[in-house]
């Protein structure tokens, strides 16, 4: 017994002093990646080592990146996607700092691509469920209105589905709209749209990346059940200044970047604005002229090199939506917010980022029917957030950071005035402290064998001042219950396992599997399909308990043609807890008491996805076909059975083409199916103090008729120099003039008002369109 102790203490020495032995031998490469214009660290840029195929490494968030290498002279191939490539010798003889610059590609005005960072990407990468775009590569998409939209173009990807005609909500993997996050320089946006939801929030000539996850979830993400929208605005220009925009039929942007100290900081600024109204009040039609809707948003960012190591960034967005009708009603929305990121590297190993952030969202209206009403409903989110990486060694990289944001939702103080009388109601503010701490590793087991697992503990906790209600098993109150400021009502401590790994079959094709266990703690009261600013949030409390997720995948994934075909197929299965539908009838608008409203349940969602993409040549594009199923069980609803979830689609299929005619001209089309949503029919009416009230048998049980539509588009550049760039862009929504169904009413029917029919409502036929854009 005592030699075999010895002879096991004798190996761990050994091995101790043995990889002593050969990491004496390597060598520390460390460096930043850059911009070499604007200064801006690149994220996710590969490096291999020509000499030694199977040494690689891509950048950090903070364009930091390290290598070991033994003493020897090695060429170092920088690829990024929208730069030129690169090919640096470097003679190592001990540890070294190597900073790196790169040149953005000759290419045409900024726009949208849907691509990897690198070619093969989605083969290597142990993430799973991932979709990035990048604002600075050719793919010319059809656009509606003339105004390219970074969201409408991922709901043309697999398992990302449009929540209906021209919206700018989605469905990812079964989910609600309200279960994605969607971050704009990592702060929250709560409504992401404008003018009802035909255009997003999002500026894309002020951004530099996007990125979706609906798979293996980071620990560094968290706060929503489905998906992750991760968008960055890009630094302005330190070298030198910039004009550029874009005029189209009905909006028209501009943006304006430069240097504040030439090479040392910079400002980019962007602004949008719809001219809807103004054509209304120039129509010299009353009826339009008293009627219209119009947005505007601006975009601020301020980048500072404080030294070497330090980076402050300072970034700002404004949006607003206002609706009019002239003596009738005026309604405004609209986000606001401030973020100021300070960015650190210590050394080659370890760096890190801590923000503060303050959020805003704001819904108001005054309208005078017969009387005058209005309201004011806010949203307010404080933050901080600590995010470090540390570099263990080539094949170790350690991810850890702090999360904590305090909400003050104001679901509304309203008013009614008359003659007779005036009344306000003020509902109470749900105040609550989310926290969240995670740590992950990304680690190479073998160099066929890679995998990312970490954990997010979330600590959720509602807090006073306001009421909050003791509901029965009928959901009827039984107590009321008073909180003073600051005092806990209710905190829920959650743990989210995540767990992705890539297994590499060969040099072309991969399996990947992921689990994720995901909370979401804030949550969206709605009974329509798309975004609205109508929409009521409240948070987790003693009644609302958190949604949770767990969701497994597995997926094929190969390229091939020396990486110009891209194929995968990947499968999920998510089974979510606490689940909330409403009652048949519910009324939550002006209500203090949304529990009672509610019901609660589980739910469920499986799905097939398939993508075939070409991305090199003349021709490019790819065709994405999801095969889904989402369904909720609730108690009180279709009789306790499983029913379709509202956002059910069994088939969704999209087609996306981009053809390089020639240097001038590019042509473009995409085309979209998919199964209608489910909906609830009625069957039949009863009368309330002469009042019809409909019927509802079965939740769900029927479906809108299926989707479908054409879109081209042809891009034409006018003229581009080396100072000066211009073209043209044509588009055609819905070329084939299909009528799909944006609404389905049940009406008492003109020719026999004992009856009730349903009507159809379609919004758009054709649109054409075509926008100027330019770049000095």
């Amino acid at each position: 017994m005592k030699k075999a102790k010895e002879l096991r203490l004798l190996f761990f020495v050994s091995t101790f002093v043995i990889s002593g032995f050969l990491s004496a031998q390597n060598y520390t490469v460390k460096g930043i990646i850059t911009d070499i214009q604007t200064r801006e660290a690149l994220t996710g840029v590969s490096i291999y080592i020509k000499e030694q195929s199977a040494k690689s490494t891509v950048s950090g968030d903070r364009g930091e990146y390290t290598l070991y290498l033994p003493k020897g002279t090695y060429t170092f191939i920088i690829h990024c996607l929208g730069y030129e490539e690169r090919q640096i010798p470097v003679s190592l003889t001990g540890n070294t700092t190597q900073n790196i610059s790169l040149s953005q590609s000759s290419i045409k005005l900024t726009e949208i691509v849907i691509s990897s960072k690198r070619p093969d990407i989605s083969v290597t990468d142990p993430q799973t469920g991932v979709t990035q775009m990048e604002i600075q590569q050719i793919n010319k998409l059809p656009v509606l209105f003339g105004e390219r939209d970074i969201v409408k173009s991922l709901q043309l990807m697999p398992g990302i589905k449009s929540a209906g005609e021209g919206s700018t909500g989605f469905f990812v993997r079964g989910g609600t709209t309200d279960q994605n996050l969607i971050m704009l320089d990592n702060v929250s946006l709560y409504n992401a749209s404008h003018l009802m939801g035909f255009f997003s929030t999002f500026n894309s000539d002020v951004l530099r990346d996007v990125s979706l996850y609906k798979g293996g979830m980071p620990a560094q993400y968290g706060e929503r059940l489905s998906a992750i929208l991760d968008i960055r605005q890009r630094n302005g220009d330190m070298q030198g200044y910039h004009l550029s925009g874009g005029i189209g039929v009905i909006s028209s942007k501009l943006n304006v970047e430069g240097p504040i100290q030439k090479g040392k900081s910079s400002f980019l600024l962007g602004a949008r604005r719809t001219y809807a109204d103004a054509v209304a009040r120039l129509s010299g039609v009353e009826e339009v002229a008293n009627a219209y809707l119009y947005f505007y948003d601006l975009n601020l960012k301020l980048h500072f090199t404080l030294s070497p190591k330090d980076q402050l960034s300072v970034s700002g967005y404004l949006g607003r939506d206002k609706m009019i009708v002239k003596e009738l009603a005026d309604t405004g929305w609209g986000n606001t917010f401030v973020t100021a990121k300070w960015t650190r590297s210590w050394n080659g190993k370890l760096s890190g980022a801590a923000s503060l952030l303050y959020n805003q969202y704001t819904y108001d209206y005054h309208q005078e029917l017969g009387m005058s009403q209005g309201g004011v409903a806010k949203i307010k989110d404080y933050g901080l957030k600590k995010d470090f990486q540390y570099q263990i060694n080539d094949d170790n990289l350690l991810r850890f950071g702090i999360h904590s944001i305090y909400h003050d939702i104001g679901p509304g103080d309203y008013y009614t005035l008359s003659e007779e009388e005036s009344a306000t109601l003020n509902l109470h503010h749900r105040y609550s402290w989310e926290n969240a701490i995670y740590v992950s590793n990304q680690l190479k087991l073998s160099g066929n064998l890679e995998m990312i697992y970490g954990l997010r503990l979330s600590v959720f906790s509602a807090m006073g001042n306001g009421e909050y209600y003791k509901l029965d098993g009928n959901n009827e109150i039984t107590d009321t219950l008073r909180y003073s400021s600051g005092e806990f009502v209710k905190t829920y401590v959650n743990p989210e396992p995540r767990l992705s790994a890539v297994y590499k079959l060969d040099t072309h094709s991969s399996l990947k599997v992921s689990y994720a266990r995901t909370v979401q703690n804030i949550h969206l009261l709605t009974q329509v399909l798309r975004a609205s600013p109508y929409d009521r949030w409240t948070s987790s409390s003693n009644n609302i308990k958190p949604q949770i997720a767990d969701q497994y995948s597995i997926g094929y994934f190969r390229n091939f043609r020396n990486d110009a075909y891209e194929f995968s197929v990947e499968t999920y299965y998510k089974d979510m807890q606490n689940q909330i539908d409403f009652k048949d009838h519910a009324d939550f608008q002006n209500s203090d008491i949304v529990e009672t409203e509610l019901l609660r349940g589980k739910g469920r969602a499986y799905g097939l996805e398939l993508m075939l993409k070409k991305q090199t040549g003349s021709l490019t594009g790819w065709v994405g076909y999801t095969l889904a199923k989402s369904e909720k069980k609730i108690e009180g609803i279709n009789n306790n059975r499983w029913y379709d979830a509202y956002q059910d689609r069994t088939h969704d299929i999209s087609v996306v083409g981009i053809y390089e005619l020639n240097p001038k001209w590019t042509l473009s089309a995409a085309w979209v199916y998919y199964t209608g949503n489910a909906i609830s029919y009625p069957s039949g009416k009863y009368q309330i103090d002469g009042n019809d009230v409909m019927y509802y048998a079965e939740r769900n049980g029927y479906r809108t008729p299926a989707y479908h539509r054409l879109d081209i588009g042809a891009t034409y550049l006018v003229k581009k120099t080396a100072t000066y760039e211009s073209e043209l862009a044509f588009s055609l929504y819905n070329a084939y003039g299909r009528r799909n169904a944006y609404m389905i009413s049940f009406e008492t029917n003109k020719e026999d008002p004992t009856k009730t029919s349903a009507y159809r409502y379609s919004l758009f036929t054709y649109v054409p369109s075509i926008s100027w854009n330019f770049k000095f």
